[in-house]
């Protein structure tokens, strides 16, 4: 089942409600999101990614995920 770039922001403010999200893409597979959060400060970023991919709740696991290519932006605000 196709997700939408509207389900991937809902999943992404549940795990940071703060934050300042922007997603993009529209074929139901290919997506690119960025997140800006105070929680990543301090953080590298394969630090950052998997907190967003936690936040994903197993969309992109594996081949039963339903979300196929995330290119993923993330930092603490300025």
């Amino acid at each position: 089942m196709a997700i939408t770039a509207h389900e991937i922001e809902t999943l992404l403010r549940e795990g940071f409600p703060d934050a300042k999200i922007t997603v993009q893409g529209d074929d139901g597979a290919h997506f690119a999101a960025e997140v800006i959060d105070a929680s990543f400060a301090g953080k590298n970023r394969v630090q950052q990614q998997r907190a967003v991919y936690a936040a994903l709740k197993g969309k992109m696991d594996g081949a039963a995920g339903e979300l196929h290519a995330l290119a993923l932006t993330t930092r603490a605000p300025d």
